[in-house]
């Protein structure tokens, strides 16, 4: 990712700050007044979409630093850690969530649900909405995994609130209070899967899966009449820095300029047919008519 990008980023993460913020204090304060552990349950969750923000601002900030001799690859994986460091609060959040449930079923409280309270949570559901979907659109632009993981973390809170909505009209047609700690444990289930889809699409990264498909690498590889075979072909890395090495059996007699220009005639050619800034490490072996070759060693 150039700065350029890391740059946007940032400026998308401080503008989502601002209006987590927002929501955070609009349900933390009406939740209080009205004593609805399931509105408070879900600023609280606000909050965390807010901190989320500002570790997402701190990883940028770190995935931005230039290639140095210690890390020759760059810096990017910060921002992938910072992914993954959401997702761990979000798992802390959602155990505090079910605690407080819990003690809300021993000691019910019955919330004051007023037209205010219903008016406030659907501004706040509206903000969120519109929040989720335009920092899941930039997050796709972009090649971002923060931006991507935090929009996921936001749009579970849309769900959460939905939720909690659904629980204050229940309320106020006359059903028991129980059902406010008991939307809390729904809420958890979202944070939950929200944790969940956020370690799911980012540990491929870090464990370095294969983002790209060999077969269709080898195609377009063997599409070069200079090349006679490949093997050995794996890819890895996330949006855009993303990494190829292979194997390239071509004729003996091609010079050493030839070969350059043949691996950068590659490189173009998969930077044309997937999108992404890739970048290629080939390992060049003599290819002979009259023998017979086991490329799987």
């Amino acid at each position: 990712m150039t700065n350029t990008k890391f740059q946007n980023v940032k400026k998308v993460l401080w503008a989502i700050l601002m209006a987590n913020v927002a929501v955070a204090l609009i349900k933390i304060i009406v939740g209080t007044m009205i004593k609805s552990s399931s509105l408070t349950a879900d600023g609280f969750h606000s909050i965390a979409d807010g901190s989320s923000n500002i570790i997402g601002i701190i990883g940028i900030g770190l995935a931005s630093k230039p290639v140095d001799e210690d890390h020759p690859y760059g810096h990017n994986k910060f921002e992938t850690l910072s992914a993954m460091l959401i997702s761990v609060m979000l798992f802390i959040l959602a155990i505090k969530l079910i605690l407080d449930a819990i003690i809300r079923i021993q000691h019910p409280i019955s919330p004051k649900i007023t037209t205010i309270s219903l008016i406030a949570l659907i501004i706040t559901l509206v903000i969120n909405i519109l929040v989720s979907v335009i920092e899941y659109r930039k997050g796709k632009q972009m090649n971002s995994h923060i931006l991507i993981s935090d929009s996921l973390h936001t749009r579970s809170d849309v769900y959460v609130s939905i939720g909690v909505l659904i629980s204050l009209i229940c309320i106020r047609l006359g059903l028991p209070p129980i059902i406010d700690p008991i939307m809390c444990f729904v809420v958890a289930c979202f944070i939950i899967h929200a944790a969940y889809e956020i370690i799911s699409d980012n540990i491929g990264t870090l464990v370095d899966k294969a983002v790209l498909d060999q077969q269709k690498i080898k195609e377009i590889v063997m599409s070069f009449g200079q090349v006679k075979d490949s093997h050995k072909i794996r890819s890895r890395g996330s949006g855009d820095d993303l990494y190829i090495d292979m194997h390239l059996m071509t004729d003996p007699t091609m010079s050493i300029e030839q070969s350059h220009e043949l691996v950068h005639h590659i490189e173009e050619r998969l930077n044309a047919e997937f999108p992404q800034n890739i970048q290629i490490i080939a390992h060049l072996e003599p290819y002979w008519e009259d023998k017979t070759y086991n490329n799987d060693k």
